[in-house]
């Protein structure tokens, strides 16, 4: 009976750790999808350009989302523009150190 109990805790153990493993991976691909998805969208690279563009200029944040018709092209936008007006800073405070 110990045999058996032993091997029934190997067992749960193995299949504890592939479950912890699987789950972690699964958040790791999740977030790979939605950067990838970032990339492909025109929307959100050309807010991210003109975001970096400001942000290097000196510019206040100034987002013209009437520059795209619908509203989840403009969301995109301002989400690109917000990320490449605020990396550009962060960018900036770590080289100048």
């Amino acid at each position: 009976m110990t045999k058996l109990s032993a091997y029934g805790f190997a067992f749960a153990a193995c299949f504890g750790t592939m479950a912890m493993l699987a789950n972690s991976n699964g958040k790791v691909i999740a977030t790979a999808s939605v950067e990838a998805r970032y990339a492909a969208d025109g929307a959100f690279r050309d807010g991210l350009y003109l975001g970096k563009l400001a942000a290097a200029d000196g510019q206040p944040p100034r987002i013209a989302i009437g520059r795209w018709n619908t509203e989840q092209d403009r969301a995109m936008f301002s989400a690109g523009y917000h990320r490449g007006y605020d990396d550009a800073f962060t960018d900036h405070a770590f080289t100048d150190q």
